[in-house]
């Protein structure tokens, strides 16, 4: 079990996460918003496992109610597609780092609807896909929420190393390979 502020995301969205900001050394600056950037990059990740899960079971409840022929299987191209999914307009944030404990944010996820055999939602009454539905739509605003939330914390390190190197009280030149020719 994880006791409560020893994880990341406790540790970015502490209330004194921030707390004395322009007080602290560049080093444990760059280390605050290196572990902000790590949590971004995980919710980021549990969020795409979610939403892809809410897609396909938007997309059966849509094909019963339509009528809809065949195998849900063979439109999964086009339900996972990223366009596809109401208000994406590609303007994510660059991520310069990878997703870390893949495999456990999968398993949180697929645990998130256990009781509904997610893979194989045809085999599911509506009212279970709509349940299932409700429980990953609420869990996605939350995953949402904190990251908004780590993104602000990330952003204020951000402005703050910027600040230091724009007030010259860091040195630019620290960031460049030195000239050992």
């Amino acid at each position: 079990m994880t006791h409560p502020g020893r994880r990341r995301i406790d540790r970015v969205l502490a209330a004194d996460f921030l707390t004395d900001i322009a007080g602290q050394a560049l080093e444990d600056l760059r280390a605050m918003r290196a572990e902000a950037e790590q949590e971004e990059a995980d919710l980021s990740y549990i969020r795409r496992l979610i939403q892809g899960r809410i897609d396909i079971l938007r997309a059966e409840l849509n094909r019963r109610e339509t009528g809809g022929e065949g195998s849900i299987i063979d439109d999964l191209p086009r339900i996972l597609a990223e366009e596809m999914r109401p208000g994406a307009r590609g303007l994510g944030r660059h991520a310069s780092v990878e997703p870390s404990r893949v495999d456990e944010h999968r398993r949180y996820v697929e645990a998130l609807v256990a009781d509904v055999g997610i893979s194989d939602v045809t085999a599911q009454s509506d009212d279970a896909l709509r349940g299932a539905l409700r429980t990953l739509e609420a869990e996605e605003e939350q995953v949402s929420s904190d990251r908004r939330l780590v993104q602000q914390a990330m952003d204020a390190c951000a402005a703050e190393m910027m600040r230091r190197y724009r007030d010259g009280d860091a040195d630019v030149e620290a960031l460049l390979p030195s000239d050992a020719g």
